[in-house]
């Protein structure tokens, strides 16, 4: 049996088209993997910590060798338990709209707490940096008002998909897939219903063997 970690990086529900179009995906995947867990969370409801002073704090107090102080140790284990809970699964299912050439900044927040040394890569001076969630499949939904295609003028704006797969690239994904739906707004709500269906479509298939 294995886990799917479905992330949802959108607070618009069942009016997103990223969520619309990974929810499809959930759907013909317990069709075909009826025995997998699926733990799904949105990050704009879960607790994910902020990182600032302390866990800063705490954080190169662990890099530089130093013993951590009672509050240090208190808020660092608010980190492992959201490092903990992404690197327990076995798949990965992320719906992503793009705001402001970008991901939406709670996703950020998450991605900041998760990627940390020892726990999701690691460095030397032989190998450099080395990625440590590896073996895992991941596939990420993104949604976007505008067109990006590649190698258009647009694509350079770009940072949504660019971005994710540059990041948990890092952190040793090699199988990362992508369904895109776009425009949601640019060319009016019929082309945006018509592109959605096309990604529901293929969502489905991916499932079946992911």
């Amino acid at each position: 049996m294995s886990k799917l970690l479905y992330i949802q990086a959108s607070p618009r529900r069942q009016r997103s088209k990223s969520i619309a179009v990974a929810d499809a995906f959930i759907e013909a995947y317990k069709q075909t993997h009826p025995h997998d867990q699926i733990v799904t969370f949105n990050v704009f409801d879960a607790l994910i910590p902020d990182f600032d002073g302390p866990v800063v704090q705490a954080k190169y107090a662990i890099l530089h060798g130093r013993q951590q102080s009672k509050k240090q140790l208190q808020v660092w284990k608010d980190v492992e338990r959201v490092i903990e809970q992404f690197t327990s699964a076995d798949k990965f299912l992320l719906a992503v709209p793009m705001w402001n050439f970008s991901v939406p900044y709670r996703l950020k927040r998450y991605i900041d707490v998760l990627v940390q040394p020892g726990y999701t890569f690691s460095y030397s001076q032989d190998k450099g940096y080395q990625g440590l969630v590896i073996e895992k499949p991941l596939l990420a939904v993104y949604a976007r008002g505008g067109e990006y295609a590649a190698s258009s003028e647009a694509e350079a704006f770009d940072l949504q998909k660019k971005y994710i797969e540059l990041i948990f690239g890092f952190i040793g994904f090699q199988d990362i897939r992508s369904i895109i739906v776009e425009p949601t707004l640019q060319a009016g709500p019929n082309v945006a219903d018509a592109k959605r269906q096309e990604a529901i479509d293929t969502a489905k298939e991916i499932a079946v063997g992911f």
